[in-house]
């Protein structure tokens, strides 16, 4: 079974853009965001993809991706998807070992920055970059799946 390990963290400053990937665009939305069976749908750059997650116990949870033609991506997004989208910019940060995804948002969620590292273990030891702010891992309001129905913009 495919498995996601992932570790999420507020983004407390700009200190990583200097070591960043060029960053690419990503729009998804979600057919369902109930949980244990969260199917979303994402373009990213030229490529689509559709990701079908289970239940997320700690820090871990099954995840199965497909690529989808673009086409038939936007036609979901456009047509099927819970709304708003989740439009966000993702930058990659090489630090002690391991990639950094940084999530900038735009949209329903402007001004929300988080950054995931997939672990190959759940207690992998993580050396933590000095931008990275508090851990998020747990808190499901930073969920993707989550700002879809409570965006960022409406938590003040």
């Amino acid at each position: 079974m495919a498995q996601e390990i992932e570790r999420k963290f507020l983004v407390k400053d700009d200190s990583w853009r200097g070591a960043a990937n060029q960053g690419t665009a990503y729009r998804q939305g979600y057919l369902s965001t109930e949980r244990g069976r969260v199917v979303r749908v994402r373009v990213k750059g030229p490529q689509a993809v559709l990701t079908i997650k289970g239940e997320r116990i700690g820090i871990s949870a099954p995840e199965f991706e497909y690529p989808i033609p673009v086409a038939d991506a936007e036609e979901l997004l456009a047509d099927l998807c819970l709304h708003p989208l989740i439009e966000k910019v993702r930058y990659e940060v090489a630090h002690a070992g391991l990639t950094w995804e940084i999530d900038v948002f735009s949209g329903d969620n402007e001004g929300l920055v988080l950054a995931e590292v997939e672990l190959e273990s759940e207690d992998q030891e993580v050396e933590l970059p000095g931008w990275a702010g508090p851990e998020v891992s747990d808190d499901r309001r930073y969920s993707n799946a989550s700002l879809v129905s409570s965006p960022y913009r409406s938590w003040k």
